[in-house]
């Protein structure tokens, strides 16, 4: 496994990636398009255009809507000028406008005056700050890279993980051609988003094609159509196949629930031991039913168990009342 972190991405790249979702349109120069945007956080500059400065954290994705405007609107020019050569001043990385209103002519020139991009947006601000929040959580989120398969089995993200050889992209295509989808193959990129949630995605080089020992790539868009991929899965639990080995002792009733840890998150893991002639891709079916079953409260092993003891319970009973009545 691989972890990495994005330290930033540029305002080209936040431009271009969200251009035809955000319908930004480009208003000033391209002046700011090589700055980093190093955090994920966006600013409302209000208190800095009203000339409160001391908390202006700058270095973030600036938004300008309504209440910006028609701020500015309400200043002389002179003004404006001032309050708009003071805000950026500062080293600004990009300004998004949502204001549906004329956006006072000072605002751009000043902005090509100190080289900062402005971008403008239908969307009402709370829309942006939401749809742009997302996108640059998802970006700066921490992300591993693991070895293995990952697909939706009846809505689980199964991630499936093994030594070189063992078997996990032959148990990936048995399950997409049981009806399943595909995430990703070979390479699973786990992403970290809020709140503690696990994500797995598709690697955008591999995509999802697949490697089959003894047959070479293919490519299971092309051969199962959309239903047999998906771009991204939360990941819910973890399999990993293992070599069978009879001295082991393996997990006979699944009272104690196992897990790992993936970028400090813990998630339920099952470990299968293999050998020929095992229907892996159907214990994996089972295991994600047996697993949404758990998600509802419903766990078959502790039923079971508990099942078993009030029957011993009643038993023994059964004979404390039988030897009670022998004694009489």
């Amino acid at each position: 496994m691989h972890q990495q972190k994005l330290d930033y991405i540029t305002v080209e790249t936040l431009f271009h990636e969200n251009e035809k979702r955000l319908k930004l349109q480009l208003i000033t120069g391209k002046g700011s398009f090589e700055k980093k945007i190093v955090e994920k956080d966006l600013h409302r500059p209000g208190l800095a255009l009203a000339g409160f400065t001391d908390l202006f954290t700058f270095h973030r994705v600036q938004v300008c809507g309504n209440t910006e405007g028609l701020y500015l609107s309400e200043l002389s020019r002179e003004d404006r000028l001032k309050s708009l050569r003071k805000v950026f001043a500062f080293d600004i990385p990009c300004v998004v406008v949502t204001s549906e209103e004329d956006i006072v002519p000072e605002f751009l020139e000043v902005a090509n005056e100190h080289g900062i991009s402005v971008f403008h947006t239908p969307y009402a601000t709370t829309k942006l700050v939401q749809l742009l929040g997302e996108y640059l959580d998802e970006k700066f989120a921490p992300r591993i890279y693991v070895h293995g398969s990952m697909v939706d089995v009846y809505g689980i993200g199964v991630l499936i993980t093994g030594r070189s050889g063992i078997g996990k992209s032959e148990v990936a295509l048995d399950l997409v051609a049981r009806g399943h989808r595909l995430i990703a193959d070979d390479v699973v990129t786990v992403c970290h988003r809020a709140g503690g949630v696990l994500f797995g995605m598709v690697n955008e080089t591999l995509k999802h094609h697949m490697e089959i020992r003894g047959l070479g790539i293919i490519d299971i868009h092309a051969i199962f159509g959309i239903r047999g991929i998906r771009k991204i899965k939360r990941v819910e639990v973890q399999v990993e196949l293992v070599d069978w080995d009879a001295s082991q002792k393996y997990e006979r009733l699944g009272i104690e629930d196992m897990t790992t840890e993936i970028l400090g998150e813990p998630v339920p893991l099952v470990r299968l031991p293999i050998y020929p002639g095992k229907n892996i891709s159907m214990i994996v079916e089972v295991m994600a039913l047996n697993q949404l079953l758990r998600m509802y409260g419903y766990n078959a092993a502790l039923a079971f168990n508990n099942q078993l003891t009030d029957m011993i319970n009643q038993k023994t009973r059964h004979e404390d009342d039988l030897m009670d009545h022998l004694r009489e």
